[in-house]
């Protein structure tokens, strides 16, 4: 484990917490990992401060947890760039759930001596899921938020379907972004800034977000996420897929945290009710609960919706991090 070289430069400055990267060693290369330290008002790190691992989504970054840190005082966030994405956007395929749950079973291992919490938001649910049924000795408890369950398979998706194209169908406009070029960071945020998901929660957090997720590539200013990845940890997200195993053996109550809107803020959600309790009844180690008035990014992404993660957070953290506060 090293320190990363070129730390991140952020708009948004987490209160209690000083932010820092490293590079942990995984098959293939280096993963980029974010982390969160605690500090008291002289600014010295808390070394025995309770950790929680954070796993983001399908095209996110580690950039996606600013905010539900800043609602976690006295703990230490670590999150991990998945293998084709943020930074660790070059390491090598393939990716899928097991891969993704090796890489960041490498990345406990390397920031905690023994087990830890562990969140994970959209397919960062169904890496956690993974994680915890392959690697149980480095998971402390589960929290999902807005995914981890297998989805339900898009209407009118054909059977023999290519990566890509069920990719397309179950992100929509966010998978035809992987694919754009941008002239410069300002028409990137831009785009950004008219997503419907976004409007009612934009500012120095998402923007450090948006900004982080742009890389130069031959072809010019590019989303980071690898559009081969993407589509390859696509085919991990519907019934049949390793989630749906690791769902059945779970034994320990496990809450999943809901959004009521969507990836466009609209009101149809990710998991609908009878989704939901058809999922329940084959894991019923599952407490599904909804957050109020979020779509599935601001459910982590806005201040309402961090609150709310942090509260179950907390909870999952244990007397302990009552205790800090």
């Amino acid at each position: 484990m090293t320190a990363a070289p070129d730390a991140v430069a952020l708009r948004h400055v987490v209160p209690g917490h000083r932010y820092r990267t490293l590079d942990v060693p995984v098959d293939g290369g280096a993963l980029r990992v974010g982390v969160w330290d605690p500090v008291d008002a002289d600014g010295v790190v808390a070394p025995d401060a309770p950790t929680l691992l954070a796993v983001h989504g399908i095209t996110a970054s580690h950039l996606a947890w600013p905010l539900l840190a800043g609602e976690l005082p006295g703990v230490r966030v670590v999150a991990p760039d998945l293998r084709g994405r943020g930074r660790s956007r070059d390491l090598p395929g393939p990716c899928g759930m097991t891969r993704h749950a090796d890489d960041v079973a490498a990345v406990a291992r390397a920031v905690a001596d023994g087990p830890v919490p562990v969140l994970g938001h959209s397919m960062g649910g169904f890496v956690a899921v993974t994680l915890a049924d392959r690697h149980p000795d480095v998971v402390a408890g589960l929290l999902l938020v807005d995914g981890g369950v297998p989805l339900p398979e898009p209407p009118g998706l054909d059977p023999a379907a290519t990566p890509a194209e069920r990719l397309r169908a179950v992100l929509g406009p966010a998978a035809d972004r992987l694919r754009r070029t941008f002239p410069d960071a300002e028409a990137y945020q831009s785009f950004w800034s008219q997503h419907p998901a976004f409007t009612a929660v934009w500012g120095p957090a998402v923007l450090d977000y948006v900004d982080y997720d742009l890389v130069a590539t031959p072809d010019g200013l590019r989303p980071a996420s690898n559009p081969e990845a993407v589509a390859a940890d696509a085919l991990d997200l519907h019934d049949g897929g390793p989630v749906a195993g690791a769902l059945a053996r779970l034994e320990r109550p496990t809450t999943l945290l809901r959004a009521p809107r969507g990836l466009l803020d609209e009101p149809s959600p990710l998991y609908d009710p009878a989704h939901m309790a058809r999922w329940t009844q084959r894991a019923p180690a599952l407490r599904p609960r909804d957050v109020p008035d979020v779509n599935h990014y601001t459910i982590i992404m806005g201040r309402d919706g961090s609150a709310a993660v942090a509260a179950e957070t907390r909870a999952l953290l244990g007397a302990r991090t009552e205790e800090v506060r």
